[in-house]
C-alpha cells in the first residue's frame, strides 16, 4: 500500500524536493495535501499533477484565487483549525513540514498526538520546543526523521549504534568563509545570498551566511539525539561532501557522504526503514581530490557560541534565539539592519530574555511573540 504523506511548503526548496522523490517512487507514496504560502499558482499546479484531496494557504486573501485554480475534488481548508484536522485524519501516514519559521509548530504537534510520523526539516521546530516535541514523539510512539542533510547523516550514522562520544556537524561556511578581508558590516542581501554550494530559501541562505544554520542545527542535534552540548561541534567543511560525522567510545569516527543533493535525505527520510534507488548523481572519488575542514572563526561568526550559550541556559533561551534571528533575518533583507547586525540582535535578545520553562505550546508561543518584540526593539535602535 502506497504511504500517504502530507507536505507542509511544498513549493519551497524542500517541498520541490520532496515531490521530485514522490515523481521517482509514484508507486510507493500518495500525497493527500499540501500546504504552502503565497505562491498559490504553484500550489494549484502540484495539487493538480498529484491528485491531492485538499490544499492549504495561511494567507486568507489568496483562498479564493487558489480555491478557483484546484481540480475537481481537491478543496481549499478555510482556517488553521482544518489544516490541524486535516493533518491528523485516518488518511495520513506521514508529515513532512519543510515550513521555515514558526508556524509548523502547531500542525505538528497534532500530527504527532494523532500518531503520525514526522519527516523533519524545520529547524525552529525543534529549537523552539524540542523537550515537548520529543517527549510527545515518544508518548505516541511517533518517529521524527530528520530531513536536514546534517542531521539525517547522523540519524544514519547511529543506526542500530550505541550512544556516541559526539557528533560533528559540517558547515559550507557560506559564501563569505574565504574572504576575510571582507568588512561584514557592508554585506547586501544580495551578497549573502550567493550561497556556493545549496540553492535553497532566502531565510536558509542568509542562516547559512552567518552560520546562525549551525547554531540552529546544534540545538537541533541536542533533542533529536539526546545529547548533551559539549558533545555537539561543528566544523566548515567547503566541499558539503560529508553530511556531518559521529565519533564513538573507542574513537571511530562514521562519516555519511553525497554530493549536495537535498533529495537524497528526503527520499531516505520517507522511505525509512528501506533504502530505494534514487537518481542521484554517484559519487566519483577519481574527480574527488581534496576533503578539507577547518573551523568556524568565532570573532566574525559568533552564532555558534550564541547557540551554544542558549543551549546551555535551556528553558526559553533557545526559543528566543530563534525569534531574534528570524526578526533580524527579516530586517536584513528589507534592508534595514547591517548583516553584521544580526547576530547583534539575537545577542542582546538573549542577555535580555527573562529565564524560564514554558511546559505547553501556549507557553512557548508567548515567549516566540515577547522575542520577536524585543528583537524589533533591539533592531529598530541598531538602525538609527
Amino acid at each position: 500500500m502506497a504511504k500517504r504523506i502530507v507536505i507542509l511548503g511544498s513549493t519551497g526548496s524542500i517541498g520541490e524536493n520532496a515531490l521530485a522523490v514522490v515523481r521517482h517512487l509514484a508507486d510507493r507514496f500518495r500525497v493527500t495535501g499540501l500546504a504552502a504560502g503565497q505562491r498559490v499558482a504553484r500550489l494549484a499546479e502540484q495539487a493538480r499533477e498529484f491528485g491531492c484531496d485538499w490544499v492549504f494557504t495561511p494567507h486568507a486573501e489568496r483562498r479564493d484565487e487558489l480555491a478557483g485554480a484546484l481540480p475537481a475534488g481537491c478543496r481549499s481548508l478555510a482556517d488553521a483549525e482544518e489544516l490541524l484536522a486535516a493533518v491528523t485524519a485516518a488518511d495520513v501516514d506521514m508529515v513532512l513540514c519543510a515550513i521555515v519559521g514558526t508556524s509548523g509548530l502547531a500542525p505538528v504537534l497534532a500530527a504527532i498526538r494523532a500518531g503520525k510520523d514526522i519527516a523533519l526539516a524545520s529547524k525552529e521546530i525543534l529549537v523552539m520546543a524540542g523537550e515537548i516535541v520529543m517527549a510527545e514523539a515518544r508518548r505516541h510512539g511517533v518517529r521524527i526523521l530528520p530531513v536536514d542533510s546534517e542531521h539525517c547523516a547522523i540519524f544514519q550514522c547511529l543506526d542500530g549504534q550505541p550512544p556516541p562520544d559526539r557528533i560533528i556537524i559540517t558547515a559550507s561556511g557560506g559564501p563569505f568563509r574565504d574572504q576575510p578581508e571582507l568588512d561584514l558590516a557592508t554585506v547586501t542581501p544580495e551578497m549573502a545570498l550567493a550561497h556556493p554550494t545549496w540553492n535553497m530559501g532566502a531565510k536558509i541562505s542568509i542562516d547559512s551566511a552567518t552560520l546562525m544554520n549551525k547554531g540552529l542545527e546544534v540545538i537541533e542535534a541536542r533533542w533529536l539525539f539526546g545529547l548533551a552540548p559539549d558533545q555537539i561541534e561543528a566544523v566548515v567543511h567547503p566541499q558539503s561532501i560529508i553530511h556531518s560525522m559521529v565519533e564513538f567510545a573507542d574513537g571511530s569516527i562514521l562519516a555519511q557522504m553525497g554530493y549536495p543533493n537535498m533529495q537524497l535525505p528526503i527520499q531516505y527520510c520517507l522511505t525509512y526503514p528501506e533504502r530505494m534507488p534514487s537518481p542521484v548523481k554517484r559519487m566519483d572519488f577519481a574527480q574527488l581530490h581534496t576533503l578539507t575542514f577547518v573551523p568556524p572563526d568565532p570573532a566574525r561568526f559568533p552564532a555558534l557560541r550564541l547557540a551554544h550559550e542558549a543551549l546551555r541556559a535551556g528553558g526559553v533561551q533557545p526559543c528566543a534565539f530563534n525569534a531574534a534571528n528570524e526578526v533580524a533575518v527579516a530586517r536584513f533583507l528589507d534592508r534595514r539592519l547591517a548583516f553584521s547586525g544580526i547576530w547583534r540582535v539575537v545577542e542582546d535578545v538573549l542577555a535580555a530574555t527573562v529565564p524560564g520553562h514554558p511546559e505547553t505550546l501556549d507557553e512557548i508561543l508567548l515567549a516566540d511573540r515577547q522575542a520577536r518584540a524585543l528583537a524589533a526593539q533591539v533592531a529598530d535602535r541598531l538602525a538609527r
